[in-house]
């Protein structure tokens, strides 16, 4: 402890002989409950620390919050593997390797500073200048699904423009959620040398959660999660950005080429166990090509349930009266699979059966790795199911096609915020695909796939007679 002490002493003393060069210094020290790694015992402590220490790294240049940013990306590297196996291992839900691949990807595509352009028109009365500033604290809930990434990605994002942050963390994954928000803190700290600008407490709860969310001093509600806590968030009367549910579609038409989509659906679907919002949920496939696609999904990993009585039996036994049983939420297959009783070789990735388009498995979003498919007799039938199945809530889709028409037609009347054409939709999320990445997509606030400009305030400066080359 005492080695701790001196060496957050040195820290700051250097810090302070190097005051010319941007670096910002906490001259509140370890202040609120004394917490030296972020994890506070109450709400108002840990949110009066982080206000205190974002006033700090509000006079940081831009140049120290991208040096906290690549450190974060550095940093967290060694540990990925950890993260991974404990965020499997407390929730219960997805796989090791996949969790791994999404946070390498919040790690390595999560936009820093360079997100955060400004904006200038001169002309014969002078300057406008609009530039994207901090809110100050931010209070982010982050979820079971994909905690490590989520906070991850948020992190990046938030403090690249400059703000501190409060995490309220989901309980059931508060042991992994802790341990990486310390960490973060501790990696902001030893480049800025102002402790606390990430923070959380030692035991989230609902209660908790409502208290940050009415709090004076959180400046904006940053919510990935369901449509209860994001309706909760809007409630508060405070700027919210919220990530809510959804039920991706993947349309499949007589055009497309059948043996990548069938890879690509079971690949996008199987995922994670289907955690994520953007997966595939369903399939609205063209009768004419509907059995080669099973084949192909088949030959990807896909399980076929054919029976009637044993699809009863599986919704039975993965959907209650509340919504998906809790207890098959994130498993693998083969776990689903032996709990129904149903024998099967290998290694399946996916389960899949034929059902009418108003089935429970197409209309709930089940967070597992059963998808159904829905056949039609053409394009335009395909196009009316889809969007009906997506239910408006413009989040993701997904389609295989080689008709640009059709492709251009499906963008447009299904209407979601990533739309992803002949690939699996974690292309939509930057894996194997263009673009940055997020994982909060906030599809009820309008925002879509967020970055670090979106978790700052857009400000204008106009300056008469001058600045002007014309």
């Amino acid at each position: 402890m005492e080695n701790t002490k001196e060496l957050e002493a040195m820290i700051r003393n250097i810090v302070k002989e190097i005051k010319g060069s941007g670096t910002a210094v906490n001259s509140s020290g370890t202040s609120g409950s004394e917490s030296k790694d972020g994890i506070f015992q109450d709400v108002d402590s840990a949110i009066v620390s982080a206000k205190k220490a974002q006033q700090e790294y509000s006079k940081c240049s831009m140049d120290i919050r991208n040096q906290v940013v690549e450190a974060i990306r550095t940093d967290l590297k060694p540990y990925v593997g950890k993260i991974a196996k404990d965020a499997v291992e407390e929730t219960g839900m997805g796989k090791v390797e996949d969790k791994i691949t999404k946070i390498n990807l919040a790690l390595n595509k999560t936009p820093g500073v360079e997100d955060l352009r400004p904006e200038t028109f001169t002309g014969d009365h002078g300057m406008a200048l609009y530039e994207l500033t901090p809110y100050g604290v931010i209070g982010a809930v982050t979820p079971s699904t994909n905690p490590p990434a989520t906070l991850i990605n948020n992190a990046i994002g938030m403090l690249a423009a400059g703000n501190a942050i409060f995490f309220s963390v989901h309980p059931g994954a508060k042991k992994v959620s802790r341990w990486l928000v310390s960490k973060l803190n501790e990696i902001a700290f030893k480049v800025t040398g102002i402790n606390n600008l990430v923070v959380t407490i030692e035991e989230p709860s609902i209660e908790a959660a409502q208290k940050m969310m009415q709090h004076p001093d959180i400046a904006i509600l940053v919510v990935t999660g369901g449509p209860g806590v994001v309706r909760q968030a809007l409630s508060s009367g405070k700027k919210t950005i919220g990530a809510g549910a959804g039920n991706p579609p993947a349309l499949v038409d007589e055009t497309a080429d059948i043996a990548k989509a069938g890879k690509d659906i079971v690949w996008g679907a199987s995922f994670d166990n289907n955690v994520l919002c953007t997966a595939e949920k369903s399939v609205v496939v063209v009768e004419s090509v509907a059995n080669r696609l099973i084949e192909s999904m088949q030959s990807a990993g896909a399980y076929v349930v054919k029976d009637e009585r044993k699809i009863k039996h599986l919704l039975d036994m993965t959907l209650t009266d509340k919504g998906p049983n809790k207890k098959y939420i994130g498993k693998d297959a083969s776990f689903i699979l032996d709990a129904a009783g149903l024998p099967y070789t290998g290694d399946p990735k996916l389960i899949i059966m034929k059902t009418e388009k108003t089935h429970p498995f197409v209309i709930q979003e089940m967070l597992m790795p059963i998808v159904p498919i829905v056949t039609v007799n053409n394009f335009e039938e395909a196009c009316e199911t889809a969007v009906m199945i997506e239910q408006g809530l413009k989040h993701t889709a997904t389609m295989h096609s080689k008709d640009l028409t059709r492709i251009n037609k499906v963008a447009k009347v299904i209407n979601t915020t990533i739309f992803v054409v002949n690939g699996p939709s974690f292309a939509g999320l930057g894996v194997m695909g263009e673009g940055p990445t997020t994982l909060t997509i906030a599809t009820p606030t309008g925002e879509g796939t967020t970055s670090a400009r979106h978790f700052a305030r857009r400000r204008r400066m106009v300056v008469t007679d001058g600045f002007s080359l014309k």
